[in-house]
Parts: C-alpha cells; sequence; structure tokens
C-alpha cells in the first residue's frame, strides 16, 4: 500500500548540518551563473536558508528533497569516478569526503 503522507522532515546533527550548508553553497557557486537551472538555484537557497536558521528539525519541500537528494546522489557517484583516477593523496581526502556523503545519504535521503 503507498503512503499517502510523505515526511520530508531532515533532523541533522552539527557536522551533518555543516556538511549539508557547504554542499549547498558548492551548488549555488555552480548553478548561480546559469540562468536555465534557475529552479535548482531557488531550491538550494531555500535549503540553505532553512539550514542557516538554526532549528532542530528542518522542514522541506517535495521539491527540494528531490533535488538535494539527486545532486548528492550525482555527487557520491562523481567522487566515486575520481577516487578511481586519484593518487594516494587525493584519494586519502575523497575518501573521507565520499563517506560522509554516503552516511548522510544513506541516513536521511534514502
Amino acid at each position: 500500500m503507498k503512503k499517502l503522507f510523505t515526511n520530508y522532515n531532515l533532523e541533522v546533527d552539527k557536522n551533518e548540518r555543516k556538511l549539508l550548508i557547504t554542499f549547498c553553497k558548492q551548488v549555488l557557486k555552480q548553478t548561480e551563473s546559469d540562468e536555465r537551472l534557475f529552479a535548482e538555484t531557488k531550491a538550494f537557497s531555500s535549503i540553505l536558508s532553512k539550514l542557516n536558521s538554526g532549528e532542530e528539525i528542518i522542514k522541506l519541500t517535495k521539491d527540494e528533497k528531490t533535488k538535494l537528494t539527486l545532486n548528492l546522489k550525482q555527487n557520491i557517484d562523481h567522487l566515486n569516478k575520481e577516487i578511481k583516477k586519484a593518487g594516494f593523496i587525493k584519494k586519502f581526502f575523497f575518501n573521507s569526503l565520499l563517506k560522509q556523503y554516503n552516511l548522510l545519504y544513506d541516513k536521511h535521503l534514502k
């Protein structure tokens, strides 16, 4: 049976909040200059403002959660590809970031 109502709330701790804020800033930096990505920019600026508000529970819309999940998954896939090509030091840093993204994705967005 399909759920009638879906919960789009995120309960993140301090470290997850910092990681999401950094991720949203990164996405905004990449999408602000392109007018075709207006919806992405609007969604991530809204997510960023909600993360910066300091509330314990972050209430997202369906669109915001979908865009966040999709972009985080794409970033995870990209990091997996980069790790295969990277040298030792780069691999060390990418593995740490990939581990944090995977934990965040599995815990809150899957």
